[in-house]
């Protein structure tokens, strides 16, 4: 299995909240792990390029969820084709 930094469902372009973002190209189901967003190395959190174009939103689309030291990117609704995927940042020292 070969690694692929975004998932097919999605690309990325330009974003109306910064720079550039991540969008559906397709309708995604709530709940649907959309793969490693960071990992944890000696309490250093970093990014993988799916969790470098998140974009922030108090009313996010998205959540991070931890399995032991790896931390994944979920959807927490139904989301639209052309959505921008958000998640509601936390504060975090990524690498």
């Amino acid at each position: 299995m070969n690694y692929k930094p975004l998932p097919d469902c999605c690309t990325v372009k330009t974003s109306v909240i910064e720079g550039l973002g991540m969008f559906a190209k397709e309708k995604i189901k709530k709940n649907t792990n959309l793969g490693l967003s960071h990992l944890e190395i000696d309490a250093n959190l970093y990014r993988t390029p799916l969790g470098g174009f998140v974009n922030h939103s108090d009313n996010s689309n998205c959540i991070r969820v931890q399995i032991k030291n790896k931390w994944y990117l979920k959807t927490k609704k139904d989301i639209d084709t052309g959505e921008e995927l958000t998640l509601t940042y936390t504060l975090y020292n990524p690498k």
